[in-house]
């Protein structure tokens, strides 16, 4: 099956610093990832907040890749992107042509998620957003609906990002959000056509 499919889709998985983008993409790529994972250095002292991420030594300087194969025609193309503010200026780019993204959020840094949400909304981009619990219990996840002022049409689901099953999860229940809205999108064109 590899190099025939016909079709390309592609979801962006963005969200804070941290928060485990490079690690979910990993975990459920079909293909050893390519990521632009570097060292940290002394020139992020003072611009990278590394509150609630103790010890991390790598970022994220372009964005990562991974691939699933739906079947023989649909291919899924995974980008994670940077999530520190002086890499925002990427995400235009990576956005372009997305079916969808996912939205991953830190539980402790649930600000940092705000960005991410107000420019897929602002784009009309379908996202889903996913809690990485980082391998503790669940979150209460009303109280984070309400942190982020979630819409109530916009999933929101507990994760872990190393976990593949968990990561997998994720992405069908942005599938399922993605014809939800196109069946949506149909049934209003069906409409408009009826009265013309």
């Amino acid at each position: 099956m590899l190099g025939t499919a016909s079709q390309g889709l592609k979801i962006v998985i963005v969200g804070g610093f941290g928060v485990g983008k490079t690690t979910m993409v990993r975990s459920v790529s079909e293909i050893r990832p390519l990521d632009t994972e570097a060292t940290m250095t002394d020139a992020g002292v003072g611009i990278d907040d590394l509150t609630g991420a103790p010890g991390k030594s790598t970022t994220t300087v372009a964005f990562d890749f991974g691939r699933i194969t739906i079947d023989s025609e649909n291919v899924l193309y995974l980008f994670g992107a940077p999530g520190q503010q002086r890499f925002w200026f990427l995400w235009d780019r990576l956005f372009s042509g997305a079916l969808g993204a996912i939205v991953l959020v830190d539980r402790r840094r649930i600000s940092d998620s705000w960005y991410a949400i107000d420019r897929l909304e602002s784009q009309g981009t379908a996202f889903v957003v996913a809690c990485n619990n980082f391998g503790g219990g669940p979150h209460q996840l009303d109280d984070v609906r309400d942190a982020l002022d979630l819409d109530p049409g916009v999933p929101l689901l507990d994760c872990d990002a190393r976990s593949r099953e968990s990561s997998k999860q994720v992405l069908v229940t942005l599938v399922e959000q993605l014809y939800t809205r196109a069946q949506a999108n149909a049934a209003g064109a069906q409409a408009i056509g009826d009265r013309l």
